[in-house]
């Protein structure tokens, strides 16, 4: 967040697909850091209700002063449901497949209107975002999924893994186009790559043969939605 110039005290809610290491690990010191630079408005995390029981004592531990309140907000991974809304927008889960609990998430953005007459104030979606990741294929999703202006889906691995996506329970590139050809998205994202693959650019192809709009996610590399 840093290098990309990002605000970290406008960072207020923090939502945790699942609970695999590399999607919670750095909570602890994303929390001890802004403990350091003297952060005292509130936090809010939304993830299985295990992650409560791992940090608590580790928080407890580490930061038995610390000047913010960290909230944790118990979702179910399982079960498509809308878990935060305000002025600007909407989160709603997508239940996924992987080996632990895992969902994903779909971000509404709002636009704030007022009649200019009645002064009565309306929001009106404006863009939608899909987020999926971990997960192996899964049909089901595509309604929910239907016409996302953007869907980031993960492509761990390449045609010639495909025999791995069963039992790590991870999807292919062509596999993750083929959701958004379904889905009819407007573009497609893909990421969370297999090491054993060094040229991105593989994946590129798959997933492009299937669904052409598709482009690969480079860290620190900003999209328009």
């Amino acid at each position: 967040m840093r290098q990309m110039g990002l605000k970290t005290a406008r960072l207020y809610n923090i939502f945790i697909s699942h609970l695999h290491g590399d999607h919670c690990f750095g909570l602890l010191g994303l929390m001890t850091t802004f403990d350091m630079m003297g952060r005292t408005q509130p936090m809010h995390i939304y993830a299985h209700a295990d992650l409560e029981k791992l940090l608590r004592p580790m928080m407890n531990y580490h930061m038995p002063e610390m000047k913010f309140e960290v909230i944790f907000h118990t979702i179910n991974p399982r079960k498509k449901e809308v878990i935060f809304s305000d002025r600007t927008v909407t989160v709603e889960t997508i239940p996924l497949k992987h080996k632990v609990p895992c969902c994903g998430f779909l971000f509404y953005e709002h636009h704030r209107q007022k009649d200019a007459v009645t002064g009565e104030i309306s929001y009106e979606t404006r863009k939608r975002y899909a987020y999926c990741s971990d997960t192996m294929y899964k049909e089901s999703i595509v309604p929910q999924l239907e016409g996302v202006d953007v869907l980031f889906h993960e492509s761990t691995f390449t045609d010639e893994w495909e025999s791995r996506c069963k039992l790590t329970m991870h999807s292919t590139a062509r596999q993750a186009a083929t959701i958004a050809q379904q889905a009819h998205v407007g573009q497609l994202i893909i990421g969370h790559y297999s090491s054993r693959e060094d040229d991105h650019t593989v994946f590129l192809h798959q997933a492009q043969e299937v669904f052409p709009n598709t482009i690969l996610a480079v860290e620190r590399q900003t999209y328009e939605i």
